[in-house]
């Protein structure tokens, strides 16, 4: 049977409209870092990327390379990691500006995808659609434990509300929240989504208050 994250991982990928504490387990991505402004061409160039590697993996049986344990599945939602320049750090009550953003964005792979096989996959890529992000391209592992997470719909610009939501019901659950840094996993495609509609699953790092 086909692995579709949206049927069988709702408690990672589909909150409700209300916060929720979460643990996240260990998981593997392809992942690249940048910095600026996400409305930028090369953050569209690094999400090309990802999404040509996760589909690489995706295919891989046709292309007579599938790894030990293959199974099929859908590929999982773009993620991004964000945090502000070590400058913007030192005003922090100044308005967000976008070109100091810091991010890491990833795409999940399955379990069954190993660092040799990973590799692989980014080296037949280079030779396929020679790309000099490739280059910058890693697999890692991460395991965020501990979390808040709830659904926002709507514009981007509009996750601070959501965020002061969430951080609200840390507080009354006798936890804090880790750091500013926080992930977002895109639901919907903002290329092809009004704002009203976009729908984002926001997450933070949290800790217990002793």
């Amino acid at each position: 049977m086909k692995h579709e994250w949206r049927k069988h991982e709702k408690g990672l990928y589909l909150p409700g409209g209300k916060p929720q504490l979460i643990k996240i387990p260990e998981m593997k991505f392809f992942t690249i870092h940048g910095e600026g402004n996400p409305n930028s061409e090369s953050f569209a160039e690094r999400i090309a990327v990802l999404y040509q590697l996760s589909y690489a993996v995706r295919m891989s049986p046709k292309a007579g390379i599938a790894p030990d344990g293959y199974f099929e599945y859908t590929v999982y939602p773009l993620e991004g990691v964000w945090d502000i320049t070590e400058q913007a750090k030192k005003n922090p009550s100044a308005k967000l500006n976008k070109d100091e953003l810091v991010y890491d964005i990833m795409i999940r792979q399955p379990d069954f995808v190993s660092p040799d096989f990973a590799a692989e996959i980014i080296e037949k890529t280079k030779k396929k659609k020679p790309q000099h992000l490739l280059d910058d391209v890693k697999f890692m592992s991460a395991e965020e434990g501990s979390c808040i997470q709830m659904l926002h719909t709507g514009p981007y610009d509009n996750e601070p509300t959501t965020f002061s939501v969430m951080e609200a019901f840390s507080e009354e659950s006798g936890l804090i929240r880790k750091s500013k840094v926080h992930r977002e996993i895109y639901l919907t495609d903002a290329r092809k989504t009004v704002p009203d509609k976009l729908k984002t699953v926001l997450r933070f790092q949290v800790l217990d208050k002793g």
